[in-house]
């Protein structure tokens, strides 16, 4: 079997842990080795497990997951052009916002530009360093998920009206 640190074959090779990996060295690589892998005993006897019990699980109600991982609130549309015009208006260059928020100019002017979309964390610092609100509330559209006897549409219903 080939050595998988050097890549001679060896007859005489070991497991070993080498920067965190178990691999197969030759007794030339097991210098490099970490720790030599042992291994694991053989279990003659049968000792049962002890057994739980679990309780069933009842089905939950439906939940909003974009609440639950706090996304109640969206990006603005126009969030380049606030983050420019609001730079701006505070007299500061792309490289002063950079310093003062901790990124880089590259960044500001890829953010500006709409090249980049800012994380949360970015967004925090550029509503605090400049003043503005670049998060808005999520309005709740409905979304129509009615049953056929509750009279809502079906999607055959929503071609025939297109047409």
């Amino acid at each position: 079997m080939p050595c998988e640190l050097c890549g001679r074959e060896c007859k005489g090779g070991k497991e070993a842990i080498i920067d965190g990996a178990k691999m197969f060295v030759c007794p030339d690589c097991m210098k490099f080795a970490e720790a030599s892998v042992q291994p694991e005993p053989v279990r003659t006897s049968y000792a049962p497990q002890p057994q739980q019990f679990f309780k069933k699980k009842t089905q939950k109600a439906e939940r909003d997951i974009y609440k639950d991982k706090g996304m109640e609130r969206e990006l603005v549309t126009n969030w380049n052009q606030l983050i420019e015009h609001a730079r701006k208006k505070k007299g500061l260059t792309r490289e002063e916002l950079g310093f003062r928020i901790g990124e880089r100019t590259v960044t500001i002017a890829k953010l500006e530009n709409g090249d980049l979309r800012p994380s949360d964390q970015t967004i925090a610092k550029l509503e605090k360093e400049l003043g503005i609100h670049l998060m808005e509330e999520i309005k709740a559209v409905p979304t129509g998920t009615q049953t056929r006897a509750q009279g809502g549409f079906t999607l055959g219903d929503f071609i025939k009206t297109e047409k």
